[in-house]
């Protein structure tokens, strides 16, 4: 009983037409209004390129029972859909002819199949190849790019020579797996060198956890993140990774036999060789649609370009577009389509601009879509279930939290908060233990399970900060008003409450759904000097020199018992108010404050941990931190030893204390560089269902069970905004330390802005100086000077714009001085030449 959906047929007045009786786009084929009705192919063939159909003016698929049809004796499920969507379309077009008398209202099947076409044209029917009814359109020539490509079309534009080995069918590569013979994992490619990449072996209980794979041949099409089967090689064929920085900037569209060549000179060094492999079958594809741009064409005319993604780890990717032209200096998305065998790059095609390279917004959208975060507005439907202002809190909510607004309790948060979703409290009893309290906003309260709210929030997860800008798990009125613990504002929450000792004993644990008023709202330096202030003694001073104490003892306990201090360097950006840009860079300086959050933080997930699994016991939601397999400590351990000084890894509880004991005379940034190498070292994070694992241990924190009660956050655009600090900067001089030492470069730290960056050796442009690499120091000898790890140097800071794609921080070397590798110091302006200001 549904209309057909047609302005033209009058059958149904109580129901909205869907479809338009001028329904017409300019077309060579059809010059004539037309509806379409694509096959089940197209649609899915469609859906895959990410095309937008509503440019298409594509509006209706429907079933009438006047066109059902009974699937035929030995007929496939396929053909009977074909049939099915050729007597829909017929029934159409005959429908349509009678309402318009013959009119000029047209019907249009588009099907890629041969068959389904033939038999189409046989019923009558106006039918048309998907590919061949696009590029007739002509208002939307762009569509043409947009359409992925057909096996035919892909074989066309590859060449006959056999680069790579023919994958293994499903069926051979599920009975390898479970025979023993190759092993499945995630592919992660290589950032700094392209012929390279790793499998980790998704399967716990194999002796193996990771494959190196080296050369282009072993790769086999793999893309990062997919997951492959692998076939792992004898041990004679085992080596160290690649100790060589490459990476796949040529502009041709060839194979860079130097580049394989160098690739496999590698250092068989016992200590370090890794199980290696190569790639026989793909399981499963993880392609996503890739911000990028397109690379200089040598033929200006030609439709055949390859795109360059942003992610390094990504191969450049071959499509066929028009419109090359008005595309270039533009960010751009691209899907792949298909990697054959005869082809060097994957094939793909056009699916979207993004805007002008460089530009600040446009930039930071590629970050967003790179990184997988959602950042749309939020929809109407969301908004719809927010609170009606003006809102305050009800007897009802009175009565079943706990009221803690007459309490002390405050929060600490850097400069310029607003989202503030933690807040403490510590007060004495009157026993002589003291009272402590995490409070967390209670965003709960204003989410139902299920609705278009909770959906949208559990789809972005967490909060997202970029400099200067913040992308919301939940509306603002939620994020910065009614679940913001302000202060002097009452608020909900959910408190986890401790009574301790003065000895930071926990004596006995409470969660409650609470009511609280914060009595300040202070940044980490108010609360530090409020702290250091003698001549303050007021209550929220008073709950912060008790907090900061206990503090100070958990954590010497979490040190006791194995916990890892280590060190990354991480930097604040100062903003120009009118323009966003930044205007400063230095590195964060943490105060005692920091580590005081961090600690009741710390201790707020690890009680929630124990109390959701007490309850929970198959279905808690945890977080643990594996311990790294010895080889990970590698570097480290050489590091170390260069400096005369050993790392024993033999627990967390031994590396901490060899790490608080590594040091050396004169050099008190040493112990810091350790640190930040140590946490390279490490694992990642994972969540887990607590039914299904049984080691919940957290090894950075020497933690048996830990979650997240308190809000984990997301940061993901310091490299950027770093470079545009130094796009106005010009040339800065700083002095630096050698994180790590390559085959053909030195990897920089600067401490002062926190960043990396590194100083080639190897120059295609002009001869190279001579170069010896150990790996056992590791040691780079060039000319006559040494670079060992942990090095002093001084190095030349400006940013390289001559590549838009891939913007760079270069790094030239000053000291020490190397004969035609260092780079003369340059000269002040003459003091003559300085104009003179007046006051």
């Amino acid at each position: 009983d549904i209309c057909c959906g047609s302005e033209v047929c009058k059958e149904r007045k109580d129901e909205a037409p869907v479809l338009q009786e001028d329904a017409c786009i300019e077309s060579n084929l059809c010059s004539y209004p037309h509806y379409l009705i694509p096959d089940t192919n197209v649609v899915l063939h469609l859906s895959q390129t990410v095309l937008d159909v509503r440019a298409m003016h594509v509006c209706l698929i429907f079933v009438l029972r006047e066109t059902f049809i009974e699937r035929e004796p030995g007929e496939s499920a396929n053909d009977r859909n074909d049939r099915a969507i050729r007597v829909a379309a017929k029934w159409y077009a005959d429908h349509l002819a009678k309402k318009t008398n013959g009119g000029s209202l047209k019907v249009v099947l588009l099907t890629d199949d041969r068959a389904n076409k033939e038999k189409a044209e046989q019923y009558g029917l106006i039918v048309y190849r998907c590919e061949e009814y696009i590029k007739s359109l002509i208002g939307n020539p762009e569509l043409v790019d947009r359409l992925a490509l057909q096996p035919d079309d892909q074989n066309e534009i590859t060449g006959s020579k056999l680069l790579f080995p023919e994958h293994l069918p499903l069926s051979r590569i599920q009975s390898g797996i479970k025979n023993g013979v190759l092993l499945q994992g995630t592919f992660h490619a290589n950032r700094d060198n392209y012929l390279e990449g790793t499998v980790f072996i998704n399967r716990e209980g194999e002796d193996i956890n990771e494959v190196l794979l080296q050369g282009l041949q072993n790769l086999n099409r793999a893309v990062h993140q997919d997951v492959v089967a692998v076939e792992l090689f004898p041990k004679e064929r085992w080596v160290a990774p690649s100790s060589v920085v490459l990476q796949d900037d040529s502009p041709n569209d060839e194979d860079s036999e130097e580049d394989e060549t160098e690739n496999k000179r590698v250092v068989k060094s016992e200590n370090v060789l890794k199980p290696t492999g190569r790639v026989v079958g793909i399981i499963k594809r993880n392609w996503r649609p890739y911000c990028g741009m397109l690379s200089q064409s040598m033929i200006k005319e030609a439709t055949r370009h390859l795109f360059t993604p942003a992610d390094r780890r990504i191969p450049r990717i071959r499509i066929e577009t028009r419109q090359a032209a008005n595309l270039a200096g533009q960010r751009i998305m691209v899907a792949i389509d298909g990697w054959p065998k005869n082809s060097r790059y994957p094939n793909g095609h056009f699916v979207k601009n993004l805007g002008t390279a460089g530009d600040k917004d446009t930039e930071t959208e590629v970050l967003l879509l790179e990184h997988d975060v959602p950042h749309l507005p939020f929809s109407p439907a969301v908004l719809s279930f927010l609170p009606k202002m003006p809102w305050s809190i009800t007897e009802e909510d009175l009565k079943v939290r706990a009221d803690l607004r007459h309490l002390g309790v405050c929060s600490v948060d850097p400069p310029g908060c607003t989202d503030i979703d933690d807040a403490l409290h510590c007060r004495e009893l009157e026993n002589g233990n003291l009272e402590v309290g995490v409070h967390i906003a209670d965003v709960s309260h204003f989410i139902r399970p299920g609705n278009a709210l909770d959906q949208e929030a559990a789809s972005r997860g967490t909060t997202v900060y970029l400099c200067g800008k913040r992308i919301d798990m939940v509306p603002e009125l939620l994020s910065s008003n009614l679940c913001s613990l302000r202060s002097n504002v009452e608020r909900l929450a959910f408190s986890c409450i401790w009574e301790m000792n003065h000895n930071a004993e926990i004596i006995k644990t409470h969660f409650t759904k609470s009511v609280i008023n914060s009595k300040a709202s202070l940044t980490y330096a108010e609360a530090q000097m409020r702290i250091d202030d003698t001549t303050m003694n007021d209550d929220i001073t008073k709950s912060l020199r008790g907090l900061n104490r206990l503090a100070k003892i958990l954590k010497g306990r979490r040190t006791e018992k194995g916990a890892l201090t280590l060190s990354s360097p991480e930097v604040r950006f100062h903003m120009d108010s009118e323009t966003h840009d930044p205007i400063d860079l230095q590195t964060k300086e943490l105060k005692e404050t920091n580590s005081m959050v961090e600690e009741f933080m710390l201790l707020a997930n690890i009680s929630v941990a124990q109390k959701i699994y007490d309850e929970f016991s198959e279905c808690a939601l945890l977080r643990k931190h594996p311990s790294p397999p010895p080889s990970n400590y590698d570097i480290l351990i050489k590091a170390a030893k260069s400096r005369d000084l050993n790392i024993h890894i033999d627990s967390a509880k031994a590396l901490a204390d060899s790490l608080n004991n590594a040091t050396v005379e004169n050099f008190p940034y040493f112990n810091t560089l350790l640190r930040i190498l140590a946490t390279l070292c490490m694992m990642q994070a994972v969540y887990f269902c607590s039914g299904m694992d049984s080691d919940f241990h957290h090894y950075g924190l020497a933690s048996p069970i830990y979650t997240h009660f308190t809000s984990p956050i997301r940061r993901a655009s310091v490299a950027f905004h770093t470079q545009l600090f130094f796009k106005n900067k010009g040339i800065i001089n700083e002095e630096g330390f050698i994180l790590f030492v390559r085959k053909n470069a030195i990897i920089i730290l600067i401490p002062k802005f926190g960043m990396e960056g590194a100083v080639f050796f190897d120059n295609k442009d002009k001869p190279s100086p001579h170069l010896i690499f150990d790996s056992e120091g590791p040691t780079l000898k060039v000319e006559e000077h040494t670079f060992r790890m942990f090095d002093k140097v001084k190095v030349t800071i400006s940013l390289d714009a001559s590549n838009i794609q891939h913007q760079r921080i270069r790094m030239a070397l000053i000291e020490p001085v190397i004969p035609g590798v260092s780079v003369p110091v340059p000269e002040s302006e003459p003091e003559a030449k300085k104009p003179k200001l007046d006051c």
